[in-house]
This record gives structure tokens, sequence and C-alpha cells, in this order.
């Protein structure tokens, strides 16, 4: 299990990254996504280096019929959440080299240049998630929802408030400039639709 410890090390702010993609869940427990695994194999930690906003569309799953006297009749099966996000210019790399987290989730060597604001994972990385992940996976959010936790509802706004189980349906991205001999600036948009 991945502790709070180590997704505290790999935050670089007073909030965590917005958004983890992972192969695994047990939840989130006081705020902490209960994951294990390797970074960048069972889950990543996606950057919010030049991310745009985050955007949720709600699809209601129903059964609407008009009746003979004229009234509408609905029945509700199910809400599910279609959510899209699109980076602009975010680097293709996180880092410079493979880096590798010991398990306070600091990167085991320092001398890695850093190219993501954040450490978090770069153009390549979301490219090789997408790759390698054609099934559903979960995918943990941090924003302000204080009505997802039980207690103290507003003192929460540095801890991961949902997860979703998702597919991805759209991934697409264009590679707005090459750089010398470091990393390219890309543009990806990626639309996700609840599992």
């Amino acid at each position: 299990m991945v502790s709070s410890a180590y997704l505290n090390a790999r935050k670089k702010w007073i909030r965590p990254q917005a958004v983890i993609f992972s192969n695994n869940s047990n939840g989130i427990l006081n705020g902490v996504p209960q994951i294990s695994g390797v970074e960048r194999e069972d889950f990543i930690i996606l950057s919010d280096h030049n991310r745009g906003d985050i955007s949720f569309k709600t699809n209601r799953l129903e059964n609407r019929k008009r009746m003979v006297n004229g009234h509408m009749r609905s029945y509700h099966i199910a809400d599910k959440m279609n959510v899209s996000f699109s980076y602009n210019l975010i680097p293709s790399r996180s880092f410079d080299g493979d880096p590798e987290f010991n398990t306070s989730g600091i990167a085991t060597d320092l001398s890695l240049t850093e190219y993501t604001v954040d450490g978090g994972a770069g153009g390549a990385e979301l490219l090789e998630w997408y790759s390698l992940n054609p099934g559903s996976f979960y995918m943990f959010l941090s924003y302000d929802k204080p009505q997802n936790f039980i207690a103290g509802i507003y003192q929460n706004l540095d801890k991961y408030s949902d997860v979703l189980e998702v597919f991805i349906s759209d991934f697409s991205y264009n590679v707005i400039k090459r750089g010398g001999t470091n990393h390219d600036l890309w543009d990806i948009s990626i639309s996700l639709e609840e599992v």
C-alpha cells in the first residue's frame, strides 16, 4: 500500500496534484487514496503543469416515457460522470531520466532535472498509460467537494475527495514545439467515462 507519507512527498505545494490514475483501489481513507504498487507502473500522479479546467458532465441513465394522460414518468437507473481535461504545452517528459522513488516518495537520484513543475507525469508518460491501459482503471480527484467527507467537511481541501472507475474514451495529443536535447512540448486532451 502506498503510504500517505509517499503521496505527501510527491506533492510540491500545499494541495496535492488534482488527478491520479491507478490500476487498483481500496477507496479513499481520510482523504488519502488507498492504492498499491510502483509509481509509473501501477499508478501515475498527473501533473498540474499547464492543465486546463477539469470538466464534469453528468450522464443520467433513465427510462423516460410520456404517459397516456400527458405526464412524463422517469425510471432513474444511475448517474455516470464524463470527465475531461487538457494540457497546453506540457513537457513530454517529467524528468530527464527515469526517476525511481523510495518508499517515502523521494526521488532516489537527486541529480535528475524536473521538467514538469511538480514532478507529475509528462506527455509521454500519459501516452504510455493510455497505451497500456485499454480497460478500466481508477481516477482519484482532489478538488473542493466537501460533501464527500463525514467529519470536518470544510477542513479537507488538501485531500482527495473523489474516486471514479473510468475508461479513456478519447486521447489526443499534438507535438507543438520540439525541444533541443531534453524534451518536447505537447498539447494533450483526455476524456474519460465512468464505468
